[in-house]
């Protein structure tokens, strides 16, 4: 029941997780992005799991689009861009990454 406190207040949606995997935060943050034909570009890492991740790229891609991510001291992991929200994009990798990669480049010492 709204009071006339909350009646006028904006709400923001509620956040549902509907991924498969836990996504994490990383510590290496720089890759490149590769279409084909195309040069890589520079990308921002900011969170990953075996099955996706989510980066910042300057360079436009459109849903669908096919991308290899080459990631520091492995080799390119082909994916699927599967979303753009004009800032960033989410991909799916075309098959899941080795969980010790995943350790590997999500690994925090305190």
């Amino acid at each position: 029941m709204a009071t006339k406190f909350s009646q006028y207040r904006a709400v923001a949606p509620a956040l549902v997780e509907q991924r498969a995997a836990t996504r994490h935060r990383i510590l290496v943050t720089r890759a490149t992005l590769t279409k084909r034909g195309n040069k890589p570009v520079e990308a921002m890492l900011h969170d990953l799991s075996v099955y996706g991740c989510r980066l910042a790229c300057e360079a436009p891609h459109g849903t669908g689009d096919k991308v290899w991510l080459n990631l520091p001291d492995g080799a390119p992991v082909p994916a699927t861009v599967v979303w753009n929200d004009g800032t960033h994009i989410g991909c799916r990798f075309d098959e899941p990454i080795e969980r010790s990669l995943v350790r590997q480049l999500t690994l925090v010492i305190r």
